[in-house]
């Protein structure tokens, strides 16, 4: 830990892993749009925010428990803001993908 109360590296980690969660939630979500029936694409819609919700709970759960004794707020209200921006970032794609899909 740093000066400044953040621990880089976890955000490092963390920014990464939801780069990767958010590029595989999107083409889950965008298969999703594109599939012909209405259970489908709840299933690959909600199945991508599930999966995306689940995961990263379980990394922060797991910074917490591994750095009980050093675990920094800050740290973690930075990954919840992290994954905001990629949630509000894949929607806005998804939607102009979606109108796209609509016109066509």
């Amino acid at each position: 830990m740093l000066d400044n109360g953040v621990h880089h590296n976890v955000l490092l980690f963390g920014n990464l892993a939801l780069a990767l969660l958010s590029a595989f939630t999107y083409n889950m979500s965008r298969k999703g749009i594109a599939a012909e029936s209405n259970s489908i694409f709840m299933l690959r819609v909600y199945g991508a925010m599930i999966s995306r919700m689940m995961l990263c709970l379980a990394g922060i759960t797991i910074y917490a428990v591994v750095n009980r004794a050093n675990t920094s707020k800050y740290t973690i209200f930075m990954l919840m803001f992290f994954y905001a921006v990629y949630a509000i970032c894949e929607n806005v794609s998804l939607q102009k993908y979606a109108r796209q899909e609509k016109k066509a």
